[in-house]
């Protein structure tokens, strides 16, 4: 239950920056969107999910002007 309370989570997350680079014409957050979108399909730690999902959170806020 927890892998996938953090797939839905990062996933909305990562279509939110998807759509907000689109938008902005913008290709580091559009990227960063798809990464968030994506990688909970390939990781089956719960801990694993959670930790790179915040990394590429942070990198989010921190990468994209």
């Amino acid at each position: 239950m927890a892998n996938l309370m953090g797939g839905i989570i990062f996933g909305a997350i990562g279509f939110a920056a998807f759509v907000y680079g689109k938008k902005q014409a913008n290709f580091k957050p559009m990227a960063i969107g798809i990464a968030l979108i994506a990688f909970p399909y390939f990781i089956s730690n719960t801990m694993a999910i959670y930790a790179i999902g915040a990394a590429l959170s942070v990198a989010l806020f921190i990468f994209c002007d």
